[in-house]
């Protein structure tokens, strides 16, 4: 009979915007971050190198992944834009980083080949604003190289798109069987501590092993002083407030999806034992 590999746990990325949100994301339990900037609006841009060095200084032994995104807005980027986004993860790679965040689209909403060939990368939501969400996916696990893929199903989030979640992992399977180094579908998108349960246990028997999310949330500003009238584009709350993500959020996420986590591998591990013996002997 094959045993299925039990993982120790589902690795939790968080992603960051700052070094608060980071050391936060860290002590609630997070495994990997994803470093953005601006992460409240319009989900994130290229963070500053200052951020990432940073980072890197204050949490030295955790995993990196940088976002490369030149604005907010579509995916379907100039030759001035893809230039300056070689240009970002050139300079990053001379910071030691070396995870990646990109997504690319032609103007037909398919993933851009040529463009995602170039850095070795996971793909970003982009995905998401795909016409064909299989195809997309084929499209990826065509290309090689890309680790990851980050996305919501396909839908406004993870929780209500949970069938197409199974369907690409189904077909992740399906084209790349059970080789090492393949893509791993990560669902982010809609993931906290009241809908991390159901996720574990209806994506964990389809392949699930990693989750991502912000555990952000936006917080009154130290501001005393706040001029009436004055902004800059944001929503009137949005002015006099700043994003962070939220340890306890995190903590709380982590503590439910190791609490399914082992829920599921225990089940495992009891139906291969009533396998191995059918009829255990009797207590009399």
């Amino acid at each position: 009979m094959e045993v299925e590999e039990v993982i120790p746990s589902l690795l939790i990325e968080v992603c960051v915007d700052s070094v608060e949100s980071a050391v936060n994301a860290v002590k609630g339990g997070a495994d990997r971050l994803e470093v953005c900037g601006n992460l409240g609006i319009g989900g994130g841009t290229t963070p500053t190198p200052g951020l990432v060095k940073s980072i890197k200084r204050a949490l030295k032994d955790v995993p990196l992944m940088i976002m490369v995104r030149p604005r907010v807005g579509d995916f379907r980027y100039t030759s001035q834009e893809i230039e300056v986004m070689l240009e970002d993860i050139a300079y990053f790679k001379e910071l030691g980083v070396r995870g990646f965040v990109v997504g690319v689209l032609t103007e037909q909403g398919s993933v851009d080949i040529d463009i995602m060939k170039r850095p070795d990368s996971s793909i970003r939501r982009a995905f998401d604003m795909t016409k064909d969400p299989v195809q997309a996916l084929e499209d990826i696990i065509e290309i090689g190289g890309i680790s990851r893929l980050l996305t919501s199903g396909h839908g406004k989030s993870v929780p209500e798109s949970l069938g197409t979640l199974e369907l690409l992992f189904k077909t992740a399977k399906r084209l790349q069987g059970d080789a090492v180094w393949g893509l791993t579908i990560m669902p982010g998108g809609g993931v906290n501590r009241n809908s991390i349960t159901t996720i574990v246990q209806q994506l964990l028997p389809r392949g699930l092993r990693e989750i991502h999310l912000s555990g952000g949330r936006w917080n009154s500003s130290a501001m005393q002083f706040k001029r009436e009238g004055m902004g800059f584009g944001a929503s009137v709350e949005r002015e006099w407030a700043v994003w962070a993500t939220s340890k306890k959020e995190v903590y709380r996420v982590r503590e439910a999806a190791d609490f399914a986590w082992d829920e599921y591998w225990d089940g495992i591990s009891e139906s291969e034992s009533e396998e191995a013996d059918p009829n255990p002997p009797s207590n009399e």
